[in-house]
């Protein structure tokens, strides 16, 4: 393209969108726009880059070396819509105006960019609305995501998607992200017995008094649990090498104590072991955080367990011992999530990894990138498939609500043609279906797509927001979507349409485009 092309029009725009939402669902969020744009800062090619594109283009010119040698971004405009909003088929994410060139050599790093980043921040915002509000969504998934820049982009936009924390500590602090995680099953099992507890005393918690043997009082604590009438039956003794592991990491972390209690046995060890040390604990004024249920039936042993809890609150009589945090992890995903919902269950968080980082149920989102004007000429893609013919030319698009809130509809329209105007009559038109079409009269409408990089230019343009920010945008659209948009079975598609005159503009410019054929 870049060496069989003139590059000497400044403004060809191409659109980058897609075709389908993801995961059998009716929205997707879009991310990805802050790399995309720090792509464009930082683009250039270096000496070594440029010699290995002569040695791999046969019959490459100096003429072309040098023209790569002064490439960069100064001449590209790129319009977007604000990262972390709900967006929809066919409607552009982002506008890229410039030599055709130039911004050809963008298609693949922004496709890159923005395909895993709205798919993996979709997936996300999938899983908070079928956990609820209430849940703390916590990111595990870094030991199963592709690759090391995988892990970091996958905690950044489940983040971003409105998961509240994660367990990758690189992701943490490259964005501010809330750091969450337990100890593994393999710091439980690499302790043999009490004995190996060296340092065994703890301040407490003011610092005005110190237990000097901390594992005395754990164990002095397990005795009482023991003889509560309210778990007779439910365990006798506990695997010592665990309350030894639980002690430690008490001593260790004492205000933060969050224990993994499914190494041996749920209830007649991991339970009783962790009520122990939470109750040592307690006495010294600290808090225990909660547990981590990882493997077995989590609707069943989160239930038995917050029965524990609050059986040793009644019985010991210490306050608020029966609302200890029940997280629940071993591969979840949204159907096991609702599952869990539907079975009641006592988990207060989840924590989810492979499903949810790797976007098992799908690959990728198929984002497409297509030139829709070249020299101020309307330029359209055809296809047997309608799906895949793309909308010519450079437009506006448009978010109309209606009387109750709602987003109603997402209208494009040609660059210059007049703006919806609010309590005004519209007709929105199915791009490709003449029979698919609506009377809107607008209560509010907001344009989507702002510029967000001018090159060079000295005009004003979108500035980059922090991710919180990012964050609480997606959070926002999404609690103010139709209820029927959102709902995982049979949703309610969301309305794409384009005004009358692109309608008319589209069909006739299909019709110049396509050959005609010719029957014998």
């Amino acid at each position: 393209m870049l060496t069989g092309k003139p590059a000497n029009n400044p403004n060809d725009p191409f659109d980058l969108y897609f075709r389908k939402n993801p995961f059998g669902g009716e929205y997707t969020i879009f991310a990805g726009l802050e790399e995309c744009i720090k792509f464009l800062a930082n683009f250039t090619l270096t000496d070594e880059e440029i010699d290995f594109v002569r040695d791999s283009l046969p019959g490459c010119e100096e003429a072309f070396c040098d023209y790569l040698r002064g490439l960069d971004c100064s001449d590209i405009e790129v319009y977007a819509v604000s990262e972390g909003s709900v967006v929809f088929p066919k409607v552009p994410l982002l506008r890229i105006e410039g030599p055709v060139a130039v911004v050809q050599l963008l298609e693949t790093p922004f496709l890159n960019l923005v395909n895993y980043a709205s798919l993996v921040a979709t997936n996300a915002a999938r899983h908070r609305f079928v956990a609820g509000k209430s849940k703390l969504l916590l990111e595990f998934g870094a030991r199963r995501a592709q690759g090391p820049d995988g892990a970091i982009s996958a905690s950044k936009y489940c983040y971003l998607g409105g998961f509240d924390a994660t367990s990758n500590v690189a992701a943490g602090r490259l964005f501010g992200i809330p750091l969450r995680g337990t100890h593994s099953h393999a710091f439980v099992s690499s302790f043999m017995s009490l004995d190996e507890i060296v340092d065994k005393a703890l301040r407490s918690s003011d610092g005005k008094t110190t237990c000097e043997d901390f594992v005395n009082l754990v164990q002095t604590c397990l005795a009482k649990i023991q003889n509560s009438s309210s778990v007779t039956g439910i365990f006798s003794e506990t695997n010592k090498s665990e309350l030894a592991a639980f002690t430690s990491y008490a001593l260790a972390f004492p205000s933060a104590f969050l224990a993994l209690v499914d190494t041996y046995d749920v209830m007649k060890s991991g339970i009783p072991n962790f009520c122990a040390v939470a109750l040592a604990l307690n006495e010294l004024g600290y808090k225990a955080v909660g547990i981590r249920l990882d493997s077995g039936d989590l609707a069943y042993l989160s239930t038995e367990a917050r029965k524990f809890f609050c059986g040793v609150e009644r019985e010991l009589n210490v306050p608020d011992f029966g609302k200890m945090i029940i997280t629940a992890s071993n591969d979840l995903n949204e159907e096991t999530v609702d599952a869990l919902n539907k079975q009641g269950h006592e988990v207060d968080a989840f924590g989810i990894g492979t499903n949810l980082v790797t976007c098992y149920s799908q690959a990728a989102l198929g984002c497409v990138f297509k030139l829709v004007e070249i020299n101020n000429q309307p330029r359209i893609k055809l296809s047997e498939d309608v799906t895949k013919v793309s909308i010519p030319c450079k437009k506006r698009t448009y978010r109309l609500f209606g009387k109750e809130g709602y987003p109603l509809v997402d209208i494009m329209t040609g660059e210059n043609e007049p703006p919806p105007k609010v309590g005004e009559r519209l007709l929105c038109r199915h791009p490709f279906n003449e029979s698919k079409r609506a009377y809107v009269v607008p209560q509010r409408v907001e344009e989507l797509l702002k510029c967000y990089w001018r090159g060079n230019a000295d005009e004003a343009r979108e500035e980059l927001e922090p991710l919180k920010e990012i964050r609480n945008r997606c959070i926002k659209q999404l609690e103010n979507m139709r209820p029927d948009h959102m709902r995982r079975l049979n949703p309610t598609p969301y309305k794409v349409s384009v005004s009358a005159k692109l309608y008319d503009f589209i069909h006739f410019l299909w019709l110049n485009e396509a050959p005609v054929g010719e029957l014998h």
